[in-house]
């Protein structure tokens, strides 16, 4: 899960530190420690935070403040939603609506994302138009793949459902489900890919993954296909040399290991 610093905060709510302080002074988060005890925040602080300032500004009581907040932290997602729910301030009363409907906060009947103008009593955490669906889970997904594989595995999915003809998600993703030993899946991504698009690398990665399956003749077909698609992949003509050379295939071993040099030469 992704943490947030005080200076995060800072840029990203235009909250001075002072108020970030009193926040947490007043009980409505509880930020954990990392190196020389700094502050720590969770994507639901963020979200509690924002909403603390914004219902205080509107002079809602912080009694109601703190029972509402309640319920929304504990029906908070842990990362970034792409739906809308507006918070605001009416009287009183803290109300939440979306979908074309309106409630009270206190029943913590809360669904996914947050907007609205904190002027006027409502929180604002994205105040910028949000990138296009795909492109943003595909590079949340990258972002994620060195420190958090299985989140970057369904970020990758998040993207393809989106775009279902977006082929460098497909072909990350069955390259991570690969890694993570699950050769099946990796299997079926790399060949639901192959049904929509050509690609010399998704066929080379699917060779790859057929050999660690034991499936030589059908590696042996991929290597060939991305051959096909792009004669100059010098990576098939490596591995299709060491592939014919363990079936003892001299010719063509020698054929591919020739054509392999005179590329990389």
């Amino acid at each position: 899960m992704h943490q947030y610093g005080v200076r995060d905060i800072e840029k990203l709510l235009g909250l001075p530190r002072s108020t970030i302080r009193a926040l947490i002074g007043a009980g409505f988060v509880t930020p954990a420690r990392g190196p020389r005890n700094a502050w720590l925040f969770s994507f639901q602080d963020l979200i509690v935070l924002r909403t603390a300032q914004a219902l205080s500004a509107s002079l809602v009581p912080n009694r109601r403040i703190t029972k509402s907040l309640k319920e929304l932290r504990r029906n908070l997602p842990e990362e970034m939603p792409l739906s809308g729910l507006r918070i605001a301030a009416v009287g009183d009363r803290v109300v939440a609506s979306g979908g074309g409907r309106r409630w009270q906060a206190e029943s913590g009947q809360y669904l996914l994302g947050f907007e609205g103008d904190p002027a006027a009593g409502s929180l604002a955490v994205i105040e910028r138009p949000p990138e296009p669906a795909t492109d943003d889970w595909y590079a949340r997904a990258q972002s994620l793949e060195q420190d958090d594989a299985p989140a970057a595995v369904s970020a990758y999915e998040r993207a393809i459902a989106a775009d279902p003809e977006h082929l460098d998600a497909r072909i990350n993703l069955g390259r991570l489900l690969h890694e993570a030993g699950r050769l099946a899946a990796a299997e079926r991504v790399y060949r639901e890919a192959a049904q929509r698009a050509e690609s010399a690398t998704l066929l080379f990665n699917l060779a790859v993954l057929l050999e660690d399956m034991q499936r030589r003749a059908e590696a042996i077909t991929a290597y060939e296909d991305s051959l096909r698609i792009d004669p100059g992949f010098a990576d098939s003509h490596y591995n299709l040399a060491l592939l014919y050379e363990q079936l003892d295939q001299p010719q063509d071993a020698l054929r591919h290991m020739a054509r392999y040099r005179r590329l990389v030469d």
